[in-house]
């Protein structure tokens, strides 16, 4: 081929490779780069968000963890950060209903081109690069959450504390067609340990729909069963076709955007306070702050908050806590801020909502496939 080369081959079966174009990969955030919450969350019990973006944890009474960003990456590979997961208080006999994993959801409209649900649909290849102590048997799954179903497949940590990269291939699903919509389509998850609830049937390795968890994680090994446990993850890359291709690296920019539809945070610094947008004082009590998002966001967000001080005329500072969006689109909003106490307002003046010069001060926008 000459330098102009296409971006995509096309093998006997029909199936697309991409060859540098962009896009290959229908996971976001994969090389781990974007730590919007933060690049440490220590000794948690329950699931959630924890640190970096798009990958939740979901944790039910199985031991105590920190998560943290890790500079341990694969040698020359390209990676900068990892995942890790260290079991700060373990659970060496779960209850039946205990479970951990590591997951990510994507959009429906983001997958009508796999062709789920027709005869022409796609395999999909998963490849990632992963390290623990813990070696043995590690279950990876997919959730289809339009018609409930589900396929697993497993793969083997050989060598402890030593970066493997693993490939594994899912079969195509022609039954039940995915929502074109931005909800929920598949949710592609990492089992890190779970009770006999999870483990009583063999491994669903073809689709199928889902009759309770009961082989959701057969045959995993329990990371929480000691306090040496540690488990990382990076370069994780899910594409359409059945050969996987070198990881994509994208600018940070565009990752960070692209993270930015689910969640966006502001920041707070210990030296400084952090401007956040301009506010007119509506009533003596309240105030009106036009946020307009950096990117589209994929719904109608929620709002959390911590140290939040509206800047009037004189440098006077006031306390305030959110109240409630007001018109509110997956562009931009009306944020309404009521003051905690101190001097009214003058209503009509205009001033500034930012954060209290704190590290534990945040604003955060948050429309996440939970």
């Amino acid at each position: 081929m000459s330098t102009l080369q296409v971006n995509a081959i096309e093998n006997r079966q029909g199936e697309r490779f991409d060859l540098g174009g962009g896009n290959k990969n229908l996971l976001i955030n994969g090389g781990m780069n974007v730590w919007q919450r933060g690049t440490s969350n220590t000794t948690f019990t329950g699931g959630g968000y924890k640190t970096v973006d798009r990958w939740k944890t979901e944790l039910s009474s199985l031991g105590t963890w920190t998560q943290t960003q890790s500079t341990d990456v694969p040698s020359a590979q390209g990676f900068t950060y990892s995942l890790k997961m260290d079991c700060t208080t373990a659970d060496a006999s779960p209850s039946a209903g205990d479970f951990l994993n590591i997951q990510q959801r994507i959009e429906g409209q983001n997958l009508q081109h796999i062709l789920k649900g027709t005869s022409s649909a796609k395999k999909l290849t998963l490849s990632f690069w992963v390290k623990s102590n813990k070696t043995g048997t590690y279950n990876v799954q997919f959730q289809e959450d339009t018609n409930n179903r589900n396929v697993s497949a497993s793969y083997t940590i050989s060598s402890s504390l030593t970066w493997e990269k693993k490939t594994i291939t899912f079969p195509a699903d022609t039954t039940g067609t995915i929502d074109n919509d931005n909800t929920s389509g598949l949710n592609l998850i990492f089992w890190l340990g779970a009770g006999s609830s999870y483990t009583g049937s063999p491994l669903q390795d073809t689709w199928a729909s889902s009759s309770g968890n009961s082989n959701d994680a057969t045959g995993n090994v329990n990371l929480a069963d000691s306090t040496s446990n540690e488990w990382y993850i990076t370069g994780v890359q899910l594409e359409v076709g059945s050969q996987a291709t070198p990881f994509e690296f994208e600018p940070y920019d565009k990752i960070l955007t692209r993270c930015q539809r689910y969640y966006i945070r502001y920041q707070g610094d210990a030296a400084d306070d952090r401007f956040i947008a301009m506010a007119l004082l509506n009533t003596t009590s309240e105030a009106r702050v036009g946020i307009t998002f950096p990117t589209t966001m994929r719904d109608i967000p929620t709002v959390g908050e911590n140290h939040l001080e509206i800047l009037r005329g004189g440098s006077s500072l006031t306390d305030v806590s959110y109240d409630a969006l007001v018109d509110p689109a997956t562009n931009g909003c009306f944020l309404e801020v009521v003051a905690d106490s101190g001097t009214p307002f003058t209503v009509g003046q205009v001033a500034a909502l930012r954060l209290d010069n704190a590290t534990d001060a945040y604003l955060e926008v948050i429309a996440e496939l939970w």
